[in-house]
């Protein structure tokens, strides 16, 4: 099964988009997902690709199958993951000035890619350490 990466994106009006790279050509479709929420955006997403394969199914047409692999825009993470850490915590975590994290949920500014590894690298680093620990 093709493993493909669909894209989490919050949009200006505060909406998640959830598509797939129109460059990617692994897949002989395109979907989209969206929603109020990311969790939203990705059942509909979801949906969308049950119902492409479906109507491939009735068409008689191959349909590539794929498992996802979702990648978020730092403002959609930032806003998805703040109802399990604060801002506080996540610039203790990254060492990001809280303000211009929020300044990164609300869209006022989008982070250069310098600050986008930082936060990357910060996540994945604190997932490992998390990862490591066992309770007695």
């Amino acid at each position: 099964m093709n493993k493909v990466k669909a894209f989490i994106e919050r949009g200006n009006n505060g909406t998640y988009g959830v598509y797939v790279d129109h460059e990617d050509n692994t897949l002989n479709y395109g979907i989209i997902g969206e929603g109020d929420t990311v969790d939203a955006a990705i059942k509909d997403f979801k949906t969308a690709y049950e119902e492409m394969k479906e109507l491939h199914k009735e068409e008689g047409k191959h349909f590539v199958e794929a498992e996802f692999e979702f990648h978020y825009d730092t403002a959609s993470f930032l806003n998805f993951y703040t109802c399990y850490f604060s801002l506080a915590g996540l610039s203790r975590l990254t060492g990001i000035h809280q303000g211009q994290l929020s300044h990164y949920v609300t869209g006022v500014r989008n982070p250069s890619k310098q600050t986008i590894q930082k936060i990357d690298t910060s996540i994945h680093e604190f997932a490992k350490n998390l990862n490591q620990v066992q309770f007695v």
